[in-house]
């Protein structure tokens, strides 16, 4: 399954607190494919995660069916180190 993560432009950062790295570091660490696309810096900008999942923040997975999964950022790492992204589709 290969994913795509669209998070912050700020691909440096590699702090665990940082909410894009905790979920980027998550699908590396479970072997998930997936392809990183950093976006824009001013939520006003994000207009492509708004139409996907109702709102601006990030970060976001699409999936290759075109359905979003987007929940704090703690819990999306959970569920993909549970072994349970595949239930976020659609």
């Amino acid at each position: 399954m290969a994913v795509k993560l669209h998070r912050c432009s700020s691909q440096w950062v590699k702090i665990k607190g940082h909410p894009c790295w905790r979920v980027e570091k998550a699908l590396m660490d479970m072997g998930i494919e997936y392809e990183r696309v950093p976006g824009p810096v001013r939520r006003s900008k994000r207009d492509a995660i708004a139409e996907g999942t109702g709102q601006r923040l990030y970060p976001d997975i699409q999936f290759e069916d075109g359905t979003w999964y987007r929940e704090d950022s703690k819990e999306m790492e959970r569920t993909i180190r549970e072994g349970r992204l595949e239930e976020k589709r659609g």
